[in-house]
């Protein structure tokens, strides 16, 4: 399949006023990774059509997969659809089959806000999941996914096989010295691995380590020798542990 970009859009007021805490694009990009598909763009932006147009507009152009996160419900907030129908030309139409399923559900209960969660952009796709009732929607490349963070982590988790590109591998150093003195090994390692993702993160008060490095590629072979060669030119006594 190869490399494959993303982009996700995360909607809601809620977020930018703080009364919500955004996981689930934290966890997209965790989940992502490992399948070999980089996360390169997150936006979040208010309930408003024109920003949801514009936003989602350019992640579709930009980018292999864009994943949505939020605004689908029955509420007038709710307005993910409809920008994303707007960001690609399309109308917003009921869907029958998603309507008859509501109906179902409902039954005398149903109303037309609960029915507004029938609407699609015009020629979506339904991918459904057997372990979620409520299909996901998708149309070309944009998948609309909730906010509620359980659904949206087990619905990412159904999608998930659809997106597996070449995997990343990751190995792991530890060191108990700061950056200042590991520092020209990393530069050394990156001279002679110039295609390796290197990645140094300082910790600051933790009992074990101070600098945790990764070094990632989809050449399983050249992150190997690049692990092996920082672990040779590491100063003596440095390195607390390391993961593979």
């Amino acid at each position: 399949m190869g490399d494959l970009s993303a982009g996700v859009v995360v909607i809601g007021n809620e977020i930018l006023s703080g009364k919500v805490v955004d996981t689930n694009s934290p966890f997209l990009a965790a989940e992502l990774r490992p399948l070999g598909v980089t996360l390169r763009r997150i936006a979040t932006i208010p309930d408003e059509l024109p920003l949801i147009r514009e936003e989602v507009r350019s992640q579709h152009a930009s980018f292999d997969l864009v994943f949505t996160s939020g605004g689908v419900g029955p509420t007038h907030d709710d307005v993910t659809i409809e920008g994303v129908a707007l960001a690609l030309g399309r109308r917003v139409v009921v869907h029958s089959d998603i309507a008859d399923k509501l109906r179902a559900f409902y039954g005398d209960r149903i109303n037309p806000a609960r029915l507004k969660m029938a609407e699609v952009p015009e020629g979506a796709e339904l991918i459904t999941d057997t372990s979620i009732n409520f299909p996901t929607i998708k149309v070309e490349n944009i998948y609309i996914l909730p906010g509620i963070p359980e659904i949206f982590r087990a619905k990412l988790e159904g999608l998930k096989p659809r997106f597996n590109a070449d995997p990343y591998c990751l190995k792991i150093v530890y060191t108990r010295v700061g950056e200042g003195t590991i520092a020209e090994h990393l530069n050394d390692t990156l001279r002679q691995f110039p295609e390796l993702l290197l990645g140094s993160y300082p910790k600051i008060n933790h009992p074990e380590y101070m600098v945790k490095i990764t070094l990632e590629s989809k050449d399983a072979g050249y992150v190997g020798r690049a692990f092996v060669h920082l672990l040779t030119v590491l100063p003596e006594g440095s390195v607390v542990r390391t993961e593979e």
